[in-house]
């Protein structure tokens, strides 16, 4: 029988780390309890990030620049803050990879686990032979009371996973599942916020009954024991639960994977797959890795490294992204960017931003995949693609084919900070970007402070959240520059 397993993974942190000290003093007057978890960072997405966006990022660091993408034929988005409850979340990160219409698009909600679940989805149908690569990503950007445990806890971040026959550097050994309404928390379609219940009854009948139940089942089916586990992952925001488990299954407490609580916080239903991809970019050739995920019951899933891991080397590790982050001490921009405080936005920011949804459908190639034209008689390449080529002195008719502007290098021609124009993180960057390959765009920048960009700077394209119709309730998409 053909191995499955995972070919590449990679994860996404976004830019910015909110300083948890200055998250426990700004709310010590009403919350001194929450000083003592004070300490480290948690990611903190900008505000035209959420889910959607940053799965997509995630993604495009496993495909690779190559404009070919015909062979992914599956694709699993797992969440629990998908952007809308009636659309199809998977659908909109297909268009913006300009992945095939005919690819499986699959939304996998409801529950923390929901990242584990896609994977085992995702290998299930690999081992059958109805997909022959998959891509599973999972994503959270929670939201939180101010003053709560929870603001401290989370995080947000994504991260995607390519499932294969071939090429393997971790092969899928077995899974066990466990489905139990045991409610830690819970939140309405309605709500902003979960409802949490009481730490120490989570903990204990929770945590320390239903994992190592799944644990045990699985042992059973593979026929191991937790002596042969050499890297034991599960998240939680329970210190030394992990420990806890890993003593209670007979794994060897130092093999725990270390949660990432300090640096990222927990990224929800991405947690466990990130703290994944982070010691596969360690794991040596036949390490155990034995992931668990917990809401709603329990998923527990192992694979082995191959070979493959020695030559595994992704375009970012996990540490890196830890590393590059930027450290934000700003506790009203985190409230502002995640629209948990009413400010002014002045009259400019008071424009109707009805989206056009027959226009949206017309030109969805060009506004969610960013693909313009490339003319077959000229070579010019332009953006929108029109019916005329812009090609000087020989507008021809009807000669464009489609070109993918989304992976190419480009710079900024020219560019301006505006404090006039209505922005949520002012002043408002935008300007001119050419293409290393022919072709230009005005764009926003975004994942910039005032001083950051100049003429010529390299730049590379992100999908973003442009607007959000707060009349409607419509995420509106489209692509920006940041600064290489």
């Amino acid at each position: 029988m053909t191995d499955v397993g995972i070919s590449s993974i990679a994860g996404y942190l976004p830019r910015l780390r909110l300083s948890k000290k200055t998250v426990a003093q700004a709310n010590s007057w009403i919350a001194p309890n929450l000083m003592g978890k004070g300490k480290g960072t948690r990611s903190m997405a900008n505000w035209d990030e959420d889910s959607v966006t940053m799965s997509v990022e995630a993604i495009r660091r496993v495909l690779g620049k190559d404009d070919d993408r015909s062979h992914v034929d599956s694709l699993f988005f797992a969440s629990t803050t998908m952007p809308f409850v009636d659309r199809l979340n998977s659908g909109i990160i297909r268009a913006a990879l300009t992945l095939e219409e005919e690819t499986a698009c699959i939304d996998i909600s409801s529950s923390l686990k929901s990242g584990t679940t896609a994977l085992i989805q995702a290998l299930d149908k690999v081992k059958s032979g109805s997909s022959s690569y998959s891509i599973v990503s999972a994503s959270d950007k929670r939201k939180a009371r101010s003053a709560s445990a929870q603001e401290l806890d989370f995080g947000d971040g994504a991260v995607a996973i390519a499932v294969d026959n071939k090429d393997l550097i971790a092969k899928y050994i077995n899974s066990s599942s466990l489905s139990i309404d045991f409610i830690d928390h819970f939140r309405q379609p309605n709500e902003e916020f979960d409802y949490n219940w009481e730490e120490r009854w989570i903990r204990d009948e929770g945590y320390l009954k239903i994992v190592p139940k799944a644990i045990e089942e699985l042992f059973s089916k593979a026929n191991i024991s937790g002596s042969d586990i050499d890297h034991f992952i599960l998240p939680s925001v329970f210190p030394r639960v992990d420990q806890m488990i890993a003593k209670k299954c007979g794994i060897n407490p130092e093999n725990v994977v270390d949660n990432l609580a300090l640096s990222t916080g927990d990224t929800g239903s991405a947690h466990s797959l990130l703290m994944f991809a982070s010691i596969l970019e360690k794991a040596n050739p036949g390490d155990k890795i034995l992931i668990s995920s917990f809401g709603g019951g329990s998923d527990v899933i192992l694979f082995e490294t191959t070979d493959n891991i020695k030559n595994f080397k992704p375009e970012q590790t996990i540490e890196s992204l830890i590393n590059s982050g930027v450290e934000e001490n700003n506790y009203m921009k985190y409230l502002t960017f995640n629209d948990l405080v009413k400010w002014e936005k002045g009259m400019r920011g008071e424009q109707d931003r009805k989206t056009a949804l027959t226009t949206l459908y017309r030109h969805n190639d060009a506004i969610m995949g960013l693909v313009g034209g490339k003319c077959t008689k000229t070579g010019t390449i332009q953006y929108p693609a029109s019916p005329i080529s812009v090609s000087p002195n020989s507008p021809d008719l009807n000669t464009q084919e489609p070109y993918k502007f989304a992976e190419k290098k480009a710079k900024i021609l020219s560019w301006s900070a505006d404090y006039l124009s209505f922005s949520v993180n002012p002043p408002n960057h935008y300007g001119v970007v050419d293409f290393e390959e022919g072709g230009r765009i005005m764009v926003d920048f975004t994942d910039v402070e005032k001083g950051d960009i100049d003429s010529g700077m390299d730049v590379k394209m992100v999908f973003r959240v442009k607007i959000v119709d707060e009349i409607r309730g419509f995420t509106r998409y489209f692509w920006k520059a940041i600064p290489v």
